[in-house]
């Protein structure tokens, strides 16, 4: 009988110290305060702003893009998924997801300097692929969406434009991007990748 009567004070021993040590702990929990987010919109709406200048002057036709690839100081960025990338891109273009931005990641595959000229492009630069160019586009869904004349109004969410905003910021300033939507059917355009090989491999 001494015997249970002991362990039944252990045990109540030990629920208590736990109880002490759980309360503890979610008190210092509680306390624990961390710095503020690197995040800072004020900052990145005066980058919007210094961007808009800089870009409307850069908006480039395919001819013109095409033209500007072929100078060996030019490079093409592909910021879509390497998924989507290796299926299919623009020839010659080179990959960096734009989720993998860094000064680092940036400087390594493309040099800072003003010498070196980016042209960028995504999908909703084309038409006649919506399985490897996806047209990013959202479409309303509330009733204040829609103008006076019952029309709704789509907003277009291409990758160029944070692709331009991070490229600006991170220091580079010779970019350009494609301004128009494009068949991928066009012949002036040249494209590479697994979906192609497929695709002309069947024809």
């Amino acid at each position: 009988m001494k015997t249970v009567k002991l362990i039944i004070i252990a045990i109540l021993i030990a629920l208590v110290n736990r109880s002490i040590s759980q309360t503890k702990y979610e008190s210092i929990k509680m306390e624990e305060q961390y710095e503020k987010a690197l995040v800072n919109y004020q900052t990145f709406k005066q980058l919007v702003n210094e961007v808009d200048t800089h870009r409307a002057k850069r908006l480039v036709s395919l001819n013109t893009f095409l033209a500007m690839s072929r100078d060996s100081n030019t490079l093409i960025l592909d910021t879509r998924s390497l998924y989507r990338y290796n299926r299919k891109h623009i020839k010659g273009a080179i990959h960096l997801n734009f989720s993998d931005f860094t000064q680092a990641a940036l400087n390594k595959r493309i040099p800072l300097n003003d010498k070196t000229r980016i042209l960028i492009y995504c999908n909703n630069n084309f038409k006649n692929d919506q399985i490897d160019f996806t047209s990013k586009v959202a479409y309303p869904t509330r009733i204040r969406e829609f103008d006076l004349t019952g029309i709704s109004q789509p907003r277009t969410l291409a990758l160029n434009i944070p692709t331009y905003l991070n490229l600006y910021g991170y220091g580079y300033r010779n970019i350009y991007e494609l301004d128009e939507l494009v068949s991928t059917y066009d012949k002036r355009l040249r494209l590479e990748g697994s979906a192609v090989k497929t695709r002309n491999q069947k024809d």
